[in-house]
């Protein structure tokens, strides 16, 4: 009998949690009645009456749920990987704790799992989500595609299947400051994709802010990808030439006497940009050596108050 764990990230949704644990439950009578289940929810230092809402849960289903309490906000793909840690099932299944993803595809998604898919990506086609929020979420989507993971499904992912063995290669790896569903794309298996729409929150108010979201990018592309590095490189070598080519121009000029007043203003703007550029380039650097740092000193990514 394959048991399916379903973790789910928890944060200020003390509101939800009720409905969403009797919309999986429901969602159980969906599947075949050779699978069993559990559910593994993490609560990442809420504030309100997430953790109470949870122990009510857990009482009215003491052997199908574990709780998961972190001591303060980790941020939702750490906690998801403390949720992976305390999954004892064949294959595991993330979704969000709003039911923005529809639970009724992880009966599809299951069933790809047990044709020989390891891992089962539902990406989002669409989203009930404001213009701005769609925008970049779509532009992120499309600079993490093309700059670091070229394999990653369309419109992206946060719900999604996989199987036991990957979630053992992500918890060996103990990355910190990165996306945690990402480092199942980066493993290189081979994958099946389901296309949904996301729906639109009812209950609570998305604790995704502009920050966190600034936060994912910076992690994302300097966890999987050089390119910023490399465009630091390709600047640098552009505006050498340019600077060089500006030099011989300058040197003919003043030899032919096309100069005749001495001025500051094309120097001032000039050492504007370069002044510029360099305290980028360093700010990108020490994002890389800030990360290098972190992990030479070890600390876990997540630290556990307790668990139900």
């Amino acid at each position: 009998m394959p048991k399916l764990s379903i973790i789910i990230p928890c944060y200020f949704n003390g509101d939800n949690i009720p409905v969403t644990g009797a919309t999986l439950l429901a969602n159980e009578k969906l599947f075949p009645n050779d699978v069993s289940f559990e559910y593994i929810m993490v609560d990442d230092g809420s504030k309100d009456n997430t953790f109470e809402a949870l122990q009510s849960f857990k009482n009215q289903h003491p052997h199908k749920i574990k709780i998961v309490k972190l001591s303060g906000n980790f941020g939702s793909y750490n906690a998801i990987q403390a949720g992976m840690k305390y999954a004892t099932g064949d294959c595991n299944i993330v979704t969000a704790a709003d039911l923005q993803d529809p639970p009724e595809l992880m009966v599809k998604m299951v069933d790809y799992w047990k044709k020989g898919f390891k891992l089962v990506l539902a990406n989002r086609e669409g989203r009930d989500d404001p213009f701005l929020s769609k925008l970049l979420a779509s532009a992120y989507q499309r600079l993490i595609k093309k700059y670091a993971l070229p394999s990653l499904p369309n419109g992206g992912f946060d719900f999604c299947l996989f199987d036991r063995q990957l979630k053992e290669d992500v918890l060996a790896m103990k990355e910190k400051n990165t996306n945690s569903l990402y480092l199942l794309v980066w493993l290189k298996y081979e994958y099946a994709c389901i296309p949904y729409k996301r729906l639109e929150r009812k209950i609570g108010k998305s604790r995704w802010t502009m920050k966190k979201k600034i936060q994912l990018f910076i992690d994302s592309f300097v966890s999987f990808s050089y390119a910023p590095l490399r465009f630091i490189t390709i600047s640098g070598l552009l505006l050498g030439m340019g600077s060089m080519v500006y030099a011989l121009y300058v040197l003919w000029a003043k030899l032919s006497g096309d100069i005749s007043v001495e001025g500051w203003t094309a120097m001032m703007v000039v050492f504007l940009l370069v002044s510029s550029f360099q305290m980028i380039a360093i700010g990108i650097i020490g994002e890389y050596l800030w990360r290098n740092l972190d992990a030479t000193r070890n600390r876990p990514a997540f630290i556990i108050d307790k668990v139900l």
